[in-house]
């Protein structure tokens, strides 16, 4: 189950909704639809998590919503 933040939102330069995930920095997903934007994005933040461990970098805990000013 994902616990992090996810921001998305439609692209015209892309035509694609696009998904970005702030508290794991350059995760990103792109989809056709806001469903396959959600499945990419699940599937690339495991996989951005899955290559943090390997290399052995800090995986951010999940915050859940943030709060900008």
């Amino acid at each position: 189950m994902i616990k992090y933040e996810v921001i998305i939102y439609w692209s015209e330069a892309d035509d694609a909704f696009i998904a970005e995930v702030p508290e794991l920095p350059g995760c990103m997903a792109d989809g056709a639809s806001y469903q396959e934007v959600i499945n990419n994005v699940e599937q690339i933040i495991q996989e951005w998590i899955d290559t943090a461990k390997e290399l052995g970098h800090p995986i951010s805990e999940p915050k859940g919503r943030l709060t900008f000013a």
